[in-house]
Protein backbone atom coordinates (compact mmCIF):
# COMPACT_ATOMS: atom_id res chain seq x y z
CA UNK A 1 0.00 0.00 0.00
CA UNK A 2 2.34 2.57 -1.68
CA UNK A 3 2.86 6.19 0.21
CA UNK A 4 0.22 4.47 3.00
CA UNK A 5 0.48 7.91 5.43
CA UNK A 6 0.65 10.46 2.87
CA UNK A 7 -2.60 9.36 1.32
CA UNK A 8 -4.54 9.42 4.69
CA UNK A 9 -3.44 12.72 5.19
CA UNK A 10 -4.74 14.07 2.00
CA UNK A 11 -7.41 12.71 2.19
CA UNK A 12 -8.29 14.90 5.19
CA UNK A 13 -7.54 18.25 3.92
CA UNK A 14 -10.27 20.85 3.35
CA UNK A 15 -10.54 24.60 3.92
CA UNK A 16 -13.30 27.48 3.11
CA UNK A 17 -15.22 28.17 0.48
CA UNK A 18 -13.34 31.15 -0.85
CA UNK A 19 -9.61 31.29 -2.87
CA UNK A 20 -6.81 33.00 -2.26
CA UNK A 21 -6.37 35.08 0.83
CA UNK A 22 -9.52 33.41 2.84
CA UNK A 23 -7.10 30.63 3.83
CA UNK A 24 -5.01 33.03 6.28
CA UNK A 25 -5.95 34.09 9.59
CA UNK A 26 -8.25 31.56 11.26
CA UNK A 27 -8.04 31.34 14.65
CA UNK A 28 -7.02 27.73 16.12
CA UNK A 29 -10.60 26.79 18.20
CA UNK A 30 -10.47 23.02 17.67
CA UNK A 31 -7.24 21.44 19.32
CA UNK A 32 -5.15 21.73 21.98
CA UNK A 33 -1.09 20.46 23.36
CA UNK A 34 -1.63 16.90 23.77
CA UNK A 35 -4.15 15.86 21.46
CA UNK A 36 -3.56 12.20 20.37
CA UNK A 37 -5.75 10.35 17.76
CA UNK A 38 -5.34 6.48 16.63
CA UNK A 39 -6.71 5.69 12.91
CA UNK A 40 -7.23 2.14 11.58
CA UNK A 41 -6.94 1.33 7.95
CA UNK A 42 -8.34 -1.12 6.21
CA UNK A 43 -7.54 -2.53 2.94
CA UNK A 44 -10.47 -5.07 0.66
CA UNK A 45 -9.50 -6.56 -3.04
CA UNK A 46 -13.07 -8.52 -2.71
CA UNK A 47 -15.23 -6.50 -0.86
CA UNK A 48 -13.89 -8.25 2.54
CA UNK A 49 -11.76 -5.26 4.83
CA UNK A 50 -9.28 -6.83 6.56
CA UNK A 51 -6.79 -4.70 8.81
CA UNK A 52 -4.11 -3.26 7.51
CA UNK A 53 -2.41 -0.67 9.31
CA UNK A 54 -2.89 2.00 11.86
CA UNK A 55 -1.38 5.42 12.25
CA UNK A 56 -0.92 8.23 15.31
CA UNK A 57 -1.31 11.90 15.04
CA UNK A 58 0.43 13.78 17.83
CA UNK A 59 0.26 17.75 18.91
CA UNK A 60 2.77 19.13 20.92
CA UNK A 61 4.71 22.15 21.56
CA UNK A 62 7.96 23.31 20.99
CA UNK A 63 9.69 26.68 19.85
CA UNK A 64 11.67 26.97 16.61
CA UNK A 65 13.94 30.09 15.98
CA UNK A 66 12.65 31.67 19.26
CA UNK A 67 8.69 31.19 18.26
CA UNK A 68 6.28 28.79 19.75
CA UNK A 69 5.20 26.23 17.42
CA UNK A 70 2.56 23.30 17.31
CA UNK A 71 5.32 20.48 16.82
CA UNK A 72 2.60 18.01 15.06
CA UNK A 73 3.77 14.43 14.21
CA UNK A 74 2.12 11.38 12.19
CA UNK A 75 3.54 7.90 12.24
CA UNK A 76 1.92 5.47 10.13
CA UNK A 77 2.58 1.82 10.35
CA UNK A 78 1.55 -1.62 8.31
CA UNK A 79 0.79 -4.17 10.55
CA UNK A 80 3.13 -6.89 11.08
CA UNK A 81 0.44 -9.60 9.25
CA UNK A 82 0.44 -7.65 6.37
CA UNK A 83 4.28 -6.56 6.68
CA UNK A 84 4.78 -9.03 4.65
CA UNK A 85 3.08 -8.01 1.09
CA UNK A 86 3.90 -4.13 1.95
CA UNK A 87 5.99 -2.87 4.98
CA UNK A 88 5.28 0.56 5.68
CA UNK A 89 7.18 2.52 8.26
CA UNK A 90 6.28 6.64 7.96
CA UNK A 91 6.64 9.56 10.13
CA UNK A 92 5.59 12.96 8.79
CA UNK A 93 6.04 16.13 10.71
CA UNK A 94 4.89 19.74 10.68
CA UNK A 95 5.73 22.98 12.89
CA UNK A 96 2.97 25.44 12.67
CA UNK A 97 2.53 28.97 14.40
CA UNK A 98 0.13 28.95 17.17
CA UNK A 99 -1.13 32.46 16.02
CA UNK A 100 -1.32 31.87 12.03
CA UNK A 101 -1.42 28.29 11.88
CA UNK A 102 1.07 28.86 9.21
CA UNK A 103 3.62 25.66 8.42
CA UNK A 104 6.97 26.89 9.67
CA UNK A 105 8.87 23.34 8.76
CA UNK A 106 7.95 19.97 7.12
CA UNK A 107 9.77 16.81 7.80
CA UNK A 108 9.01 13.27 6.06
CA UNK A 109 10.97 10.21 6.23
CA UNK A 110 9.21 7.44 4.50
CA UNK A 111 10.06 3.90 4.36
CA UNK A 112 7.53 2.28 2.07
CA UNK A 113 8.10 -1.49 0.94
CA UNK A 114 12.05 -1.23 0.94
CA UNK A 115 11.21 2.45 -1.22
CA UNK A 116 13.54 5.28 1.52
CA UNK A 117 12.98 8.94 0.92
CA UNK A 118 13.80 12.12 3.80
CA UNK A 119 12.05 15.26 3.03
CA UNK A 120 13.05 18.79 4.76
CA UNK A 121 11.23 21.83 3.71
CA UNK A 122 11.51 25.42 5.25
CA UNK A 123 9.32 27.92 4.44
CA UNK A 124 9.02 31.54 4.31
CA UNK A 125 6.46 33.35 4.37
CA UNK A 126 7.35 36.63 3.74
CA UNK A 127 9.47 35.61 0.88
CA UNK A 128 7.43 33.66 -0.54
CA UNK A 129 9.29 30.73 -0.81
CA UNK A 130 10.21 26.95 -0.05
CA UNK A 131 13.66 25.76 0.72
CA UNK A 132 14.27 22.01 0.01
CA UNK A 133 17.14 20.05 -0.68
CA UNK A 134 16.75 20.96 -4.30
CA UNK A 135 16.93 24.76 -3.61
CA UNK A 136 13.85 27.05 -3.78
CA UNK A 137 10.43 26.75 -4.57
CA UNK A 138 7.86 29.51 -5.11
CA UNK A 139 5.00 29.64 -3.12
CA UNK A 140 1.31 31.12 -2.89
CA UNK A 141 0.00 33.16 0.09
CA UNK A 142 -0.93 30.92 2.93
CA UNK A 143 -0.02 27.44 1.12
CA UNK A 144 0.04 24.81 3.63
CA UNK A 145 1.84 21.16 3.84
CA UNK A 146 0.38 17.83 4.66
CA UNK A 147 -0.31 18.31 8.08
CA UNK A 148 -0.98 21.80 9.06
CA UNK A 149 -3.42 21.49 6.08
CA UNK A 150 -5.29 19.16 8.30
CA UNK A 151 -5.41 21.02 11.39
CA UNK A 152 -5.75 24.50 9.52
CA UNK A 153 -8.90 22.93 7.94
CA UNK A 154 -10.54 21.58 11.53
CA UNK A 155 -11.04 25.22 12.47
CA UNK A 156 -13.31 26.19 9.29
CA UNK A 157 -16.97 26.96 9.93
CA UNK A 158 -18.62 24.37 7.91
CA UNK A 159 -22.29 26.04 8.95
CA UNK A 160 -21.07 29.36 6.15
CA UNK A 161 -21.46 26.47 3.43
CA UNK A 162 -23.51 25.99 1.05
CA UNK A 163 -23.96 21.67 -0.06
CA UNK A 164 -21.78 21.38 -3.57
CA UNK A 165 -20.02 24.11 -3.16
CA UNK A 166 -16.35 23.86 -4.34
CA UNK A 167 -13.52 24.37 -1.97
CA UNK A 168 -9.78 25.50 -3.56
CA UNK A 169 -6.67 25.55 -1.65
CA UNK A 170 -3.18 25.47 -2.32
CA UNK A 171 -0.99 22.07 -0.80
CA UNK A 172 3.20 21.79 -0.87
CA UNK A 173 4.08 18.12 -1.35
CA UNK A 174 7.40 17.10 -3.15
CA UNK A 175 8.53 19.95 -4.49
CA UNK A 176 5.27 21.22 -6.00
CA UNK A 177 2.65 23.09 -5.04
CA UNK A 178 -0.73 21.99 -5.77
CA UNK A 179 -4.26 23.80 -6.63
CA UNK A 180 -6.71 21.44 -5.38
CA UNK A 181 -10.11 21.54 -4.42
CA UNK A 182 -12.85 20.32 -1.75
CA UNK A 183 -16.67 19.18 -2.25
CA UNK A 184 -18.78 20.23 0.90
CA UNK A 185 -21.46 17.42 0.70
CA UNK A 186 -23.35 18.73 4.01
CA UNK A 187 -24.33 16.46 7.10
CA UNK A 188 -25.28 12.98 7.58
CA UNK A 189 -24.93 9.85 10.07
CA UNK A 190 -22.10 7.99 9.48
CA UNK A 191 -21.38 4.60 11.04
CA UNK A 192 -17.69 3.41 11.82
CA UNK A 193 -15.99 1.23 13.83
CA UNK A 194 -15.88 3.56 17.13
CA UNK A 195 -19.04 4.06 16.39
CA UNK A 196 -22.77 6.13 15.47
CA UNK A 197 -21.30 9.96 14.78
CA UNK A 198 -23.12 13.10 13.89
CA UNK A 199 -20.80 14.38 10.91
CA UNK A 200 -19.50 16.79 7.93
CA UNK A 201 -19.29 15.10 4.69
CA UNK A 202 -16.90 16.39 1.89
CA UNK A 203 -15.28 14.65 -1.35
CA UNK A 204 -11.66 15.93 -2.48
CA UNK A 205 -10.13 16.46 -5.84
CA UNK A 206 -7.18 14.25 -5.62
CA UNK A 207 -3.80 14.18 -6.97
CA UNK A 208 -3.80 10.97 -9.08
CA UNK A 209 -0.59 9.08 -8.30
CA UNK A 210 0.26 5.23 -7.25
CA UNK A 211 -2.48 4.76 -5.33
CA UNK A 212 -5.66 7.01 -6.69
CA UNK A 213 -6.98 7.85 -9.52
CA UNK A 214 -7.52 11.30 -10.09
CA UNK A 215 -10.98 12.74 -9.28
CA UNK A 216 -13.73 13.66 -6.80
CA UNK A 217 -13.38 9.40 -5.51
CA UNK A 218 -13.25 9.69 -2.02
CA UNK A 219 -15.59 10.53 0.71
CA UNK A 220 -14.32 11.63 4.01
CA UNK A 221 -16.70 12.07 7.36
CA UNK A 222 -15.43 15.08 10.03
CA UNK A 223 -17.24 15.31 13.60
CA UNK A 224 -19.86 17.44 13.49
CA UNK A 225 -18.84 19.05 16.82
CA UNK A 226 -16.50 21.66 17.90
CA UNK A 227 -13.30 19.04 17.41
CA UNK A 228 -13.86 18.60 13.90
CA UNK A 229 -11.88 15.36 13.93
CA UNK A 230 -11.48 12.90 10.60
CA UNK A 231 -13.59 9.92 11.62
CA UNK A 232 -13.98 7.96 8.13
CA UNK A 233 -12.30 7.93 4.81
CA UNK A 234 -13.66 5.27 2.04
CA UNK A 235 -12.05 5.44 -1.44
CA UNK A 236 -11.37 2.66 -4.58
CA UNK A 237 -8.00 2.77 -4.92
CA UNK A 238 -5.36 1.19 -8.22
CA UNK A 239 -6.51 -2.75 -6.77
CA UNK A 240 -8.98 -2.62 -4.47
CA UNK A 241 -10.51 0.05 -1.75
CA UNK A 242 -9.45 1.82 1.76
CA UNK A 243 -10.94 2.42 4.52
CA UNK A 244 -9.55 4.64 7.36
CA UNK A 245 -11.86 5.04 10.69
CA UNK A 246 -11.08 7.07 13.76
CA UNK A 247 -10.37 4.43 16.91
CA UNK A 248 -9.32 6.40 19.71
CA UNK A 249 -8.01 9.68 21.13
CA UNK A 250 -6.87 11.53 24.36
CA UNK A 251 -7.20 15.03 25.20
CA UNK A 252 -9.35 16.46 22.76
CA UNK A 253 -10.50 19.90 23.66
CA UNK A 254 -14.06 19.91 23.97
CA UNK A 255 -16.68 16.56 24.83
CA UNK A 256 -17.41 14.70 21.81
CA UNK A 257 -21.00 15.06 21.53
CA UNK A 258 -21.03 14.10 17.95
CA UNK A 259 -21.28 10.63 18.52
CA UNK A 260 -24.73 8.94 18.60
CA UNK A 261 -23.87 5.56 19.91
CA UNK A 262 -21.00 2.94 20.65
CA UNK A 263 -22.95 0.37 18.40
CA UNK A 264 -22.34 0.03 14.60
Amino acid sequence: MKKFLIAILLMLVTRSTSAGDDFCGIVNTTFLNGERITFKVFYSVIGLYVDAGTAYVNVGMEKLNNQPTYHIIADGYSNPTYDWIFKVRDRYESYIDTQSLKPYKFVRNIDEGGYKKKENVTFNHNGKSASTEKGQVPIPPCVQDVISAVYYARNIDYNKYKVNDKIPFSLFIDNEVYQLTIRYLGKETVKTKYGKFNAIKIKPLLIKGSIFEGGEKMNIWISDDRNHIPLRVESPITVGSVKVDMMGFNNLRYPLTSKVSTRF
